[in-house]
């Protein structure tokens, strides 16, 4: 397979700029819809564990400050409580695998769009919840339509590193929760669940996360370092 030699520069560049608005002064604003993005995609992996253990969905809340809530029945609890953190990395690492090829990111970004537009009419409540769904999905479809496909694979880029290093921020927060209080999460839910301390958990999947996370950023180094095939 040849390789597409676009990718590593639009996955530096992407990391660039992530790097760059950390330092800019209420980039927050620019960044927040990706912080949303992310926050649907762990709280779509709660709803997709449930389904998958045979549980129901009751619904799903999103909120302002970028958190969120799925409430279930059923279905096997430990699975969908550590759903959540790893299906953030496991969406941002597939991510970087796939976005190697420019011409599958429109693929990508569609089948994302449509998984999110099926969460918000199914399972999302409150108003904030619909309009940060609606939005998403309208501006994974403008993409999908409207842009070429090199911006195509700069957004999948983009989205990469910023599911990568929300899921692994997100778990650091949730170390130090869960080192030093007992604020309700999931880690504190597998506690109830299985006895053993919400910190024991939080190092796990952290773990797991990075684990994931460098396999990962090797698998796409090596692809990137073949020779493109021959005819």
């Amino acid at each position: 397979m040849a390789r597409d030699k676009n990718s590593l520069n639009f996955l530096l560049a992407a990391s660039a700029l992530t790097v760059v608005l950390y330092f800019v002064p209420f980039a927050w604003m620019l960044v927040y819809p990706f912080r949303l993005f992310v926050t649907f995609i762990h709280e779509g992996g709660h709803a997709l564990a449930t389904l998958l253990t045979f549980g129901s969905v009751s619904e799903i809340y999103l909120h302002p400050d970028a958190s969120g809530e799925t409430y279930t029945r059923g279905g096997f609890s430990r699975l969908i409580a550590s759903a959540g953190y790893l299906s953030s990395t496991a969406y941002g690492a597939g991510l970087l695998v796939l976005g190697q090829q420019g011409k599958r990111a429109k693929g990508v970004l569609a089948l994302t769009a449509a998984a999110i537009l099926v969460l918000t009419g199914l399972y999302v409540k409150g108003l904030f919840g619909w309009l940060v769904g609606i939005g998403l999905t309208i501006g994974l479809a403008f993409v999908v339509i409207a842009a070429s496909t090199q911006v195509a694979h700069f957004v999948v880029s983009f989205l990469a590193v910023q599911c990568c290093l929300n899921a692994l921020y997100d778990l650091n927060t949730l170390f130090l929760i869960s080192a030093v209080s007992r604020t309700p999460s999931d880690a504190r839910n597998m506690q109830d669940y299985t006895g053993l301390p919400a910190l024991f958990w939080a190092v796990l999947w952290l773990a797991i996360s990075i684990i994931v996370l460098v396999q990962s950023l090797r698998k796409y180094a090596s692809r990137s370092g073949r020779k493109p095939a021959r005819p």
